[in-house]
């Protein structure tokens, strides 16, 4: 009986063990998780119109998650969107034409597309 109960005790252990070691903790950046509203993305995109900045020509496909090439310029995104939306503070855009990218300028890693 003594031996059967170490047995349990021992299992239980282990299995307790197994349980912990399939835990797995996924953090995000905030910039990971930027959400744009469909009326902030008309916005955007309508300011990008109106401001006619000259559209960049990209030779390879940027995505979301991507970087950006060096020589691609960015520009700030303007203080009206910022305040509809305070979490894009400090990111850029530039535009290809067919759609608008957002930026986070430091690491030129593209947040999210508008197309």
């Amino acid at each position: 009986m003594k031996r059967l109960l170490t047995a349990a005790a021992a299992l239980a252990l282990l299995s307790g063990a197994a349980v912990a070691q399939t835990t797995v903790t996924t953090t995000t950046r905030d910039a990971d998780t930027i959400e744009i509203e469909p009326t902030q993305r008309t916005v955007i995109k309508k300011y990008v119109t109106e401001h006619r900045s000259a559209p960049v020509r990209l030779k390879e496909r940027v995505t979301v998650g991507g970087t950006v090439p060096a020589d691609v310029d960015f520009q700030p995104l303007p203080s009206t969107i910022i305040s509809e939306n305070p979490r894009l503070k400090g990111y850029s855009y530039f535009s290809t034409g067919d759609d608008i990218y957002v930026v986070d300028p430091g690491s030129r890693r593209v947040i999210t597309t508008i197309d």
